[in-house]
């Protein structure tokens, strides 16, 4: 696996890339040598966050955690990516291109049953053309963390959220 580290709002210090690369080179039992994982260290205030990607063909395996101490941080992520890896490996591997990414002795071991996605509710509203400004505002009213509404200037279905620090963002199709 080739692990990129960058710091962002922190100096990646070798204790910082010793302990990402011992962590995340346990995952090396999954992946090929040619795997890239993309890692991001960042600071804001007093959370400590990384940030790890792992593009796969047709897929991208992804993890965020923040807490107070980078080094837990770290701890946190590769469990939540090896959980990711065992309880979606059936999904993954099903499609024939993601395979030349997976280690061989990964495949062939079994794996657990996903549970299958489930859809118990559906709704349906009407969506005015509104602006992304009145959509967050309309988003604060309903008490949720994202609306979606059809854009008042380019009449398209846009999606506006609500970011972890309380700022917004805005979900715009690409053609």
């Amino acid at each position: 696996m080739n692990i990129k580290i960058v710091g962002k709002n922190l100096e990646v210090t070798d204790g910082l890339r010793s302990a990402v690369e011992e962590k995340l080179g346990k995952l090396e039992r999954y992946f090929t040598p040619a795997t890239d994982v993309l890692v991001t260290l960042s600071v804001e205030k007093s959370r400590q966050k990384i940030e790890v990607t792992i593009p796969v063909k047709g897929r991208v395996i992804r993890s965020e955690q923040v807490s107070s101490d980078m080094y837990v941080s770290i701890d946190l992520v590769e469990e939540i990516i090896e959980r990711q890896l065992k309880r979606y490996k059936g999904k993954l591997i099903d499609q024939s291109q993601a395979r030349e990414t997976f280690n061989a002795e990964y495949l062939d071991t079994e794996y657990e049953e996903a549970e299958e996605v489930k859809i118990i509710r559906s709704k349906r509203f009407g969506m005015k053309p509104m602006y992304p400004e009145d959509a967050c505002v309309q988003m604060e009213l309903l008490g949720h963390n994202f609306f979606m509404f059809r854009n008042a200037e380019t009449e398209e279905v846009n999606v506006v959220y609500k970011r972890k620090d309380n700022t917004y963002g805005l979900i715009e199709p690409e053609f």
